[in-house]
């Protein structure tokens, strides 16, 4: 493919009195991670919802694929699939049947067989006969990324895949994230945590109040302040780095269990 994967041009959008997105832009080459970085109430998933033709932008131009959202729906949701905040799995079937199904309303054939290729491909063929509802949030969460890859769409959308989840389900998935990447993937990840999008993206566009405040690459964007002086500190280790050290093995070899997000671990620090 030729060009941007996506490309943004001027896109606006308003509900009644509340300007949500006043002219935004940007490109997503195509095989990169793309994270859209803002706090909530930013206009992230009100983007992600033009992208993926389920809203109408007010003005503006965007490209998917190569085809326009607003002229081409049917050709751009054919290109693309959308993973939401919540994991959209049907707890009652098992992780095999939730994947054999998504196959069979696609159309596709041998259902069964991209249902196995898919639970190996995710680490989840031990628990492919469970029912979903067992599942950890970091399961549930890799089965819902899997089912989105059922027809091998070249563009995926996850909005706030991470949220809700304990440190070691986010490492899970961030793990995922970057294998879709590296499999030629074109990966748009928004996101509200400063971490994940250090640590994932290739490119961090930063959403405030409707608009692209700031574009570019981890480097780029710390280029904008100055350069930090050199100096001794003792660091000491976070929170975080001492649960991953005290149940980081233990937990990947433990039974899973449903994972409450209200009782999670907090996942890092938030952009508030």
């Amino acid at each position: 493919m030729f060009g941007p994967a996506l490309q943004v041009r001027g896109i606006e959008k308003s509900f009644k009195d509340l300007h949500v997105l006043q002219g935004v832009d940007f490109d997503v080459q195509a095989g990169s991670i793309f994270a859209l970085l803002g706090s909530n109430g930013a206009g992230k998933t009100t983007l992600v919802r033009i992208l993926s033709t389920l809203l109408s932008p007010d003005a503006g131009i965007a490209t998917v694929n190569g085809f326009d959202v607003a002229t081409e729906p049917k050709d751009v949701r054919e290109s693309i699939s959308l993973t939401g905040q919540f994991a959209a799995v049907d707890e009652v079937l098992t992780g095999r049947e939730n994947l054999v199904l998504i196959a069979k309303l696609r159309h596709l054939k041998h259902p069964g067989t991209i249902a196995d290729e898919l639970l190996a491909r995710f680490s989840l063929t031990e628990a492919g006969n469970r029912k979903a509802g067992t599942y950890s949030g970091g399961m549930r969460r890799r089965l819902d990324i899997s089912m989105s890859l059922i027809g091998n769409p070249p563009i995926i959308f996850l909005d706030e895949p991470t949220t809700g989840l304990d440190p070691q389900a986010r490492l899970e998935v961030w793990q995922t994230i970057k294998d879709l990447a590296n499999s030629g993937t074109t990966v748009l990840l928004t996101t509200q945590y400063l971490d994940e999008a250090e640590t994932l993206a290739d490119r961090i566009a930063i959403l405030h109040k409707g608009v692209i405040i700031q574009n570019g690459t981890l480097k780029e964007l710390k280029a904008l302040l100055p350069a930090a002086e050199v100096e001794y500190v003792e660091k000491q280790p976070s929170l975080e780095d001492v649960f991953l050290t005290l149940v980081g093995e233990d937990a990947a070899a433990a039974p899973d269990e449903n994972t409450d997000a209200a009782t999670a671990v907090p996942a890092g620090k938030e952009s508030r």
